[in-house]
Formats: C-alpha cells, structure tokens, sequence
C-alpha cells in the first residue's frame, strides 16, 4: 500500500540546510499496521507529513520516492493531491487545538469533509458525524456536535480529530500520537476501535507513538527511529523481546511500571551516548541492570510515609463543590448544573505528593483549579496552612498564591509568546515585588533555568524555539520563581515522549527533596501517578471513589471504576 525509499527533509534555517529525516526507507502493506517510536525531534512526524504533502515550502528539500498505491506522491500534481487528501489517506494530527479551527464547530468542520469526498447532503453529513461522535465515545454527541474547540477537554478534542479522519473511510490512516492526550480507559477504546476500523476496511495504519505499550497493542512491525535514522527495524515480536539497539533499550526502560518502585526513571543518557566523532555508544547496561540499580529499598518507602503522616495537613478540602450553570432555554426559568466537582474531602501532608488520577470530564483539572480559586467554588472551605482560601479577598488572595502554584497541561498555551523565556521567569518576580532590582531577578532566573537543566544562553530565547519537553522545564521553572511551597502539576508529562517524560518526572522528585515541595499531581496516566505518588486519589464525574496509598491502590482496589482504570492500563504485548 505504502512504499518509502531513501526519504529525506531538509529544512532550511538560519545555520544552513538541517537535515531531519536521513534517508529512510519503509513499507506497509494493505491492511497492516507499522508502528513509528522515537524521542521528540526523531523525524517520525516530519515522515508523516512528507507522506500527506504537507511540508510544500521553499523552506524545505524533500528528495527520495512515497509510493502510494501505485502513485508516486512525491511527483503528484496538488489536484491529485487534492483526492487522495483526507479521502484516501487521512491523518489524525498530534495537537488537536491547533488542527481545529476555533471558529468553526466541531461538527461543521466533519461534516464539510463529509459532504466534500462523499458527496452527501448536509442533514446526511451532519448525521454521519454524529454517528462518528458516537463511535468515538465523545458524551452527548446530539448537542456536542455544535460545540467548538475551545469548549471540549483535551481528550474531547483528540476524539473529534480522530472521528474526523475515519469520515471518508481511508485507505491509509497516518496517527500521529491519536492517543497522547486521552485517559487509559479511552486509550484502550481507541485502540480497539482502530483494530476494529482497521480489519474491517482492510484499512493500512502508519501509527505514530511515545508509547511502547500502545504500539506493542496494535503493530504488525515497528520501526525505530533517533536523530532522522532508522536504528532498528522489524516484526513487533523481535523487537520487544529482543532489542538490538540501545536506544531501543533505553525506550523500554524509560516506562514508568505499573508493578515496580523506582528511585527515579532511567533514561536514555544511561544506556548510549555520544562520542567525540557525533558516534552512538553504548554504555553496556542491560535493562534489568539498570532497574535493579534505581529500586527503591522497602524500608525507605516505609520510612518516608510514617514522617509524612505524623504531620498537620498542610491542605484540607471540606465538601468542595463547583457546580457550573448550563442554559434552560430562552423561557425556561429553572437552573441545570453541571456538578464537575461534587462534596470533594481530602488533606495533603507537607512534602507529599497526592496522585489524582480519572477520565477525561471526570473533573480532576476543575479540582486543581477550584483549590487555587483560578475557578470560583459553589461551596465548601480549602485550608491551606490554617487559612480558608475562599474567604480571601483579591489582594489576600494574590499574596497567598506565592506559596501556591500551578504547572498547565500545555506549557505552549500557558507561555505567552511574545516574552522571552527571561521576561517569562521575571514577571511573576515583578508583580509580587520579589528581590531588589532587575539585575538580581535576571541572576535568579538564570538559576531557575540551571536548576530545570537549561542553559544560560536560553534567557533571550523566545517559546517556539524550544522542543516540547524544554517548554515544560520552563513552565517550572516559572512555578519556582516565587518559591512556593505547593504545587499542583495537571497533566505536566501527559505529551512528553517517554524519554523526556522521565527526565521530568525525576527532575520533580528532585526538587520536591530539594525544596520541601508538596504536589497534587494531576494525570490520566497511572503508571506516571503510582511511580510518583505516595497516596493516590480516584475521581469520576466530579466526586472520590477512594483515596489509598499508592501501592495498595494497585493491589487492592475497591471499587469498580478503579479496577477499570487499572485493567485498561497499557502493557506491552508480545505476539504469540
């Protein structure tokens, strides 16, 4: 169906030409799935997008031969292009906000694609789509299909980009990261709807991911991919019981794991690295080496939570309830709510990190921000360190929030990108009159940015030029600068590939025992919650299910919605 030879893209930049996919070659046969995995920065979604046509530039060299069904798609007209666009091979884009068009509903953008390649009438299209909402498990879909991006969750947002790619039935179908941004019970219904879609179209796949569980899910082969080369290729089977590669190795031990208490994540740097001639070298660790070096001993664990427990709550939350009014009608006099948070009662201890963990809607990021009162509580009390934060005045309020911190889902959106990453760091310093001068709020930002393992040099630079995983070091960073002693990170690692991800997830943990930091960590991911947490905490549709220690949790959960959540977790599978 799909056959690559000696691939390249070049981008041309202020340095000279870069050079981001080196010459790779690849195949997929009719209904067949190759997985693509690598760091940021590998080259897999600049594949992707050479295949659709989707990098035309004067910015860019593309050399080397796509061979669609037949078609050489690197010599087709954009009238060609045009057809098999969206109808033939359609791709499901890593980031669905800035694939969406913000001014158009969700549902008319699916449906113009609709009666576009299938050429059906409106109130056809507009019923496919609903019927795609329904597919792709999005609630409501009757009235959620006149809603617009901004107005759905993150995960809502992936499942509309993916119900708008399987609209025109594909013959190909790229996904690019489809399932960064969902929560594992969704993850696995996405996944089996894939294989579901892919066996009965007899539809090819080109699956792009992070996730080495998912990939190993839904594969036939898989494809390696570091610095714009190909290190290893092969039958899914192969590669994960036998990687050849150390990179390979590194991906897999960088997983966090649902059954094994680690110190901190090893990374990539512990298994290659480079020699002096730009050479990948090995250090000679093995996988379960290098695990068995970062255990936990027992005793530590033990240790660690009889002093957590025998201190005063530095957070207590009574009956918090954050209830959202929905319209009646235009003569209708009677109030619905949307109950997101409903009679929420929990305490956190200083130097604690409480894992809240639920679906997508299930309110978690609506907690986090009613605590710190970004979203006005119905009712209820938050108490931190003996003050009820929702009796505070404005000004009150904005001098308690330097102890009190937030670390956002999208480091991108939460950057304004016209500052510097230095104006960034020294803007919260400013407002709350932090230190004498501008010239000790520069040296203070330029330790924050060692501190997060950036450079000096990236004061001056501005949000853009930063990969994903830099980004999010900056958005601690920016959390750091008014020293706070609390702070809630909500999805802080949900779309970091697996290597950036532990790097982040150990930088955490090395400031928490730096600084004395207390965490809410926010996540869909409850291999991420159980390798960070000390107690973890279930929601679903706005009330707890239970709060455990995070290892009991694993091995004992109580209730039904838990012991979902933990059956859906992603585990790698080797075919038989």
């Amino acid at each position: 169906m799909l056959q690559i030879n000696n691939l390249h893209v070049s981008f041309r930049t202020s340095d000279g030409w870069f050079e981001a996919v080196k010459g790779i070659s690849l195949s997929i046969e009719k209904g067949r799935t190759l997985g693509i995995v690598g760091e940021s920065g590998s080259g897999k979604s600049v594949t992707s997008l050479a295949i659709m046509r989707l990098l035309e530039s004067r910015h860019t060299q593309i050399k080397g031969d796509i061979v669609f069904d037949g078609i050489n798609i690197a010599q087709a007209s954009e009238k060609e292009m045009r057809v098999l666009r969206g109808n033939r091979i359609a791709m499901i884009f890593q980031e669905p906000m800035t694939s969406l068009n913000p001014v158009i509903s969700c549902g008319d953008q699916i449906t113009e694609a609709i009666q576009l390649h299938r050429k059906l009438d409106k109130h056809e299209a507009r019923q496919q789509a609903i019927n795609l909402f329904k597919e792709v498990q999005l609630p409501r879909p009757e009235s959620m299909i006149d809603s617009y991006p901004h107005q759905l969750s993150g995960g809502q947002r992936q499942r509309v980009m993916i119900a708008m790619a399987l609209s025109c039935n594909p013959d190909l179908l790229i996904a690019d990261e489809p399932t960064t941004a969902l929560d594992v019970t969704v993850q696995k219904t996405i996944i089996d709807l894939l294989l579901k879609l892919k066996a009965e179209r007899n539809m090819s796949l080109l699956f792009i991911s992070h996730d080495l569980g998912v990939v190993s899910q839904i594969a036939d082969e898989l494809l390696v991919m570091y610095k714009g080369n190909v290190v290893e290729q092969g039958p899914v089977k192969n590669i994960f019981t036998n990687p050849n590669h150390p990179y390979t190795q590194g991906l897999l031990a960088c997983r966090p794991s649902a059954n094994l208490n680690l110190k901190s994540l090893p990374t990539i740097s512990d298994f290659l690295n480079v020699d002096g001639n730009g050479e990948l070298k090995s250090t000679g660790l093995s996988v379960s080496a290098v695990k068995e070096n970062f255990s936990y001993n027992q005793f530590d664990i033990h240790e660690r939570k009889q002093l957590l427990y025998k201190q005063e709550p530095i957070l207590k939350v009574n009956d918090l309830c954050t209830w959202f009014p929905v319209s009646s009608g235009w003569f209708s006099s009677s109030k619905k709510y949307i109950k997101a948070v409903s009679n929420v009662n929990f305490e956190v201890y200083p130097g604690e990190t409480l894992g809240l963990v639920g679906e997508s809607g299930s309110g978690k990021t609506t907690l986090g921000r009613s605590i710190l009162r970004l979203i006005q509580p119905t009712s209820g009390s938050v108490t931190y360190k003996g003050t009820n934060l929702l009796n505070l005045r404005p000004n009150e309020l904005r001098h308690m929030r330097r102890q009190m911190q937030i670390i956002f889902q999208d480091p991108y959106s939460s950057l304004n990108p016209r500052l510097t990453i230095g104006q960034l760091l020294m803007e919260p310093m400013q407002v709350h009159g932090l230190h004498e001068n501008n010239t000790q709020r520069r040296q203070k930002a330029i330790e924050l940015l060692e501190r997060v393992s950036l450079l000096p040099e990236h004061f001056n630079r501005y949000p853009h030029e930063f990969s994903g995983g830099q980004r999010q070091r900056v958005v601690i960073a920016r959390a750091l600068a008014l020293e706070p002693q609390f702070i809630i990170c909500d999805e802080s690692v949900s779309a970091l590939d697996v290597s950036v991800q532990a790097q982040i997830l150990n930088l955490l943990r090395d400031l928490q025992k730096d600084l004395g930091l207390t965490y809410i960590f926010i996540s869909h991911d409850l291999s991420v919650i159980r390798h960070i947490s000390d107690r973890i905490m279930v929601i679903n549709k706005g009330e707890i299910q239970e709060i455990s220690d995070a290892d009991e949790l694993f091995i004992n959960p109580k209730t039904p919605y838990t012991q979902k959540l933990i059956a859906s977790i992603p585990q790698i599978v080797i075919p038989s």
